[in-house]
């Protein structure tokens, strides 16, 4: 591998906690409903205990049976639109704010990142993050079937800020999809692992382990070098 001249961060538990996200999006959605649901602090503090239970991939069908209330699939499908679109209340991870700050001006910086277009976008502004990355790259701007581990957004990103794959570094966190693909193309790859992070706790499929962890973006430096 040679000198890194590009590095490439996630976005979800990476630069940000994505729990906060949920949370934010929770309690929109409590506060939008209220007609429908009652209290919008019993509604978002409910939303929360379901997210930490097996119905974390279904919160609001279970939220809806919890308050007693009949499934309504449209209700249901304008609980997710008003999540998806609401201004989310988030911040930069301390040692995220640091290392954009320290990185900015040695290497070419890029972002990939997962999950719907609006919702992705909405968490790049919110973080202020436009002016930090020379590309970035939501992969819900092509369609879910582009998402990772599909190699094409590290391949774009590759072509896009005029680096070879050996070069270029994937910092990320989740395990079960970040890594497959810049390994395949030889990229390094950094996992960082979170104390509040979603995938802290799963494992890696073949060649889907990074080649690095960490538990602090303070500690790229030694890496890079």
């Amino acid at each position: 591998m040679g000198k890194i001249r590009a590095v490439i961060f996630d976005l979800d538990d990476t630069l940000y906690s994505e729990r906060a996200y949920v949370m934010s999006g929770f309690d929109a959605v409590a506060s939008a409903f209220a007609g429908e649901l009652g209290d919008p602090l019993t509604g978002a503090a409910t939303m929360r205990r379901l997210f930490d239970t097996e119905h974390r991939p279904r919160v609001f069908d279970a939220l809806l049976e919890a308050r007693n209330l009949p499934s309504d699939r449209r209700l249901i499908e304008r609980m997710i639109e008003t999540y998806r679109a609401h201004a989310p209340s988030i911040g930069l991870y301390d040692d995220a704010a640091a290392a954009l700050a320290q990185l900015q001006d040695r290497y070419d910086l890029g972002l990939i990142t997962d999950g719907p277009s609006a919702s992705q976008w909405a968490k790049i502004d919110a973080l202020h993050l436009r002016s930090h990355f020379r590309e970035i790259i939501v992969t819900g701007d092509w369609g879910s079937k582009f998402s990772k581990p599909h190699p094409r957004s590290f391949e774009s990103m590759a072509d896009r800020l005029h680096v070879s794959p050996g070069a270029c570094v994937y910092i990320a966190d989740n395990p079960t999809k970040d890594f497959i693909a810049p390994n395949t193309l030889g990229w390094m790859t950094i996992r960082i692992t979170r104390p509040d992070g979603i995938y802290r706790d799963r494992d890696a499929p073949n060649h889907g382990a990074a080649r690095i962890q960490i538990s602090s973006l303070n500690e790229l430096e030694g890496y890079l070098a």
